[in-house]
């Protein structure tokens, strides 16, 4: 692609919570013809998702917590969502390690990772790290919940996957994130184990 882009121009629009930029490019189409293309990025970084999952009671944890672009796009409720976080200065499994003891309350032993998306392609940067972990009541070391001085304000929830299956399909669980995750374990409940 190197050969297909060339950057006219870039401009920071924000710079506050994360870095959102206009380029204004140049791309040779397919066909070879060159058009100019105006794009906003928006970078806040990478992240990691995690879904802890108990097979012996086929139980999941995840995390019910007010998003501000939710509910100023209709959705009243807080989300329903896998434990998650931007990776900051960490690594992808150091990051959701100390997402899972802050955000869960619990410290995992064994995770796996399953893929790196881009989760929203046309503007976002983001590429989010997704893992699976085994879990058992006897992991748990603390009540959860975030940090406070970051904002958070957490719930942790305990739910049979099959009632997390069933929440995509009734409009409780809308968090893309978690919907992928927890289809994918339901798709292969092997995964973990």
């Amino acid at each position: 692609m190197e050969d297909r882009i060339r950057i006219r121009s870039e401009e920071i629009l924000s710079d506050d919570w994360a870095v959102l930029k206009k380029t204004v490019f140049d791309y040779r189409r397919r066909d070879g013809q060159w058009e100019t293309q105006i794009r906003q990025t928006y970078d806040r970084g990478d992240g990691a998702v995690i879904l802890p999952y108990d097979p012996e009671r086929s139980t999941v944890l995840l995390v019910r917590q007010f998003r501000y672009p939710a509910y100023v796009t209709g959705h009243r409720e807080p989300l329903i969502e896998a434990c998650a976080g931007l990776l900051d200065e960490n690594d992808p499994e150091t990051c959701i390690r100390k997402e899972a003891e802050e955000e869960l309350g619990y410290r995992l032993k064994d995770i796996e990772q399953l893929f790196v998306p881009y989760m929203s392609p046309g503007s976002l940067t983001e590429r989010l790290w997704f893992f699976v972990a085994r879990y058992t009541p006897s992991d748990r070391i603390s009540d959860g919940g975030g940090a406070a001085d970051e904002g958070e304000d957490i719930e942790v929830l305990e739910m049979p996957l099959d009632d997390a299956l069933a929440g995509i399909s009734d409009g409780r669980i809308i968090d893309a994130k978690t919907i992928i995750l927890i289809q994918h374990l339901k798709l292969n409940p092997d995964l973990v184990g």
